[in-house]
């Protein structure tokens, strides 16, 4: 029986502090490059606003991205990919952003009557994305309402789906309180103020920082708010996720990908991820915890997501000659042992199993590693 052992990923030199700024959170950053093609994809239940740079790789899988509610691909990940370390994995694979409908920068209003997709529909409309330009599959990585569309992608085509890197994750449904709470929000706050509060932590929106500002005027200036409203609306009416841990019920359905979970530890959405976290295979899922991190890891902390991101991709077999620059990892005898050692590549993974232990990983079952960020 081998010995699990402790990892403690620490800081080998401080990481870069983004401060956030108008200079440096702005949609904010200019483009890498300019290689970026726009495309307009028919799907079965609307079109869908795609920006792609890159070819597929061989049979590497493409990174897919879906943004979060009250946000588009601009909003929510330029300053992650535009990072300069991202370049380093940006290079090997292609890269598709996903706006939901209605939600890109200077889209056309929806006439009166249109019915937006559900969230079940959203989810539905990204087989034809994967089948237009070809893709083997992807890893996707999705923050808020774009992570749950991407897990219920996963659950319905898992054949489609490597790995997810799930950021800021609500699998459960709004009950009624939850529901009437929104319903009065909107009643007494303009939308752009409504969707911050599910974006940005509570101390965030009280310090009304420089991101918050500038979010506030992004959302209000560059998504059509009738259009936002809808999307807003169809969120808030999903249902819980049908999944379980494996051996939890009978017949448990679960992601079967390696997935990481991501949230700051002053995030709105943390007991949602905690959640989350209990419903996933442990031996598949990698739960990342961000200190002094409040709703928007991807834009405030992208040094940190972006070696988190890496080390992911690692563990699934991919990039296995990148350094790890920015954080180094020390082991330290555990007392716990564990009952068996995944002979297949090595996955990152889980063995939480409560909020209490948040952040602790192992990978192929014999190494717990905590990740400290």
């Amino acid at each position: 029986m081998a010995g699990l052992q402790e990892i403690r990923m620490t800081e080998e030199k401080p990481l870069l502090r983004e401060q956030m700024s108008m200079e440096n959170c702005d949609v904010f950053l200019p483009p890498v490059d300019s290689n970026w093609q726009e495309h307009d994809i028919e799907t079965p239940y609307g079109m869908l606003h795609v920006v792609i740079r890159g070819a597929p790789k061989g049979n590497r899988p493409a990174i897919l991205t879906y943004h979060d509610v009250g946000m588009n691909h601009k909003l929510c990940f330029n300053t992650f990919f535009n990072f300069e370390d991202m370049q380093e994995i940006t290079k090997h694979f292609v890269v598709c952003h996903v706006d939901a409908p209605g939600q890109q920068t200077n889209a056309s209003q929806f006439p009166a009557g249109y019915q937006f997709p559900t969230m079940d529909q959203l989810a539905a409309m990204l087989p034809s994305v994967v089948q237009h330009f070809g893709f083997k599959s992807i890893v996707g990585i999705g923050v808020g309402a774009g992570a749950y569309v991407l897990a219920k992608f996963a659950l319905i085509f898992p054949d489609m789906v490597e790995g997810m890197v799930l950021i800021n994750i609500d699998p459960c449904g709004k009950g009624w309180i939850d529901w009437a709470a929104t319903k009065l929000s909107g009643l007494t706050s303009s939308l752009p103020d409504t969707v911050l509060s599910h974006l940005c932590s509570q101390e965030e929106l009280m310090n009304n920082t420089e991101l918050v500002q500038s979010l506030r005027q992004q959302i209000g200036a560059n998504i059509n708010q009738s259009n936002l409203q809808l999307f807003w609306n169809m969120y808030n009416s999903r249902r819980d996720l049908e999944m379980n841990r494996p051996g939890s019920v009978a017949n448990a359905k679960t992601l079967q990908c390696p997935v990481m979970l991501v949230v700051g530890d002053n995030a709105p959405a943390e007991e949602g991820v905690v959640e989350c976290n209990s419903k996933l295979d442990p031996t598949q899922t990698t739960f990342l915890k961000m200190a002094d991190c409040g709703g928007l890891p991807q834009i405030t902390q992208p040094g940190k997501m972006t070696e988190a991101f890496k080390y992911f991709l690692q563990g699934m077999g991919y990039m296995a000659s990148a350094s790890m620059t920015r954080l180094a990892r020390s082991r330290t005898a555990s007392l716990t042992s564990a009952s068996s050692v995944d002979g297949q590549r090595p996955r990152i993974c889980t063995q939480t199993n409560s909020s209490d232990n948040v952040g602790q990983v192992t990978q192929n079952m014999s190494h717990t590693m905590e990740v400290s960020c």
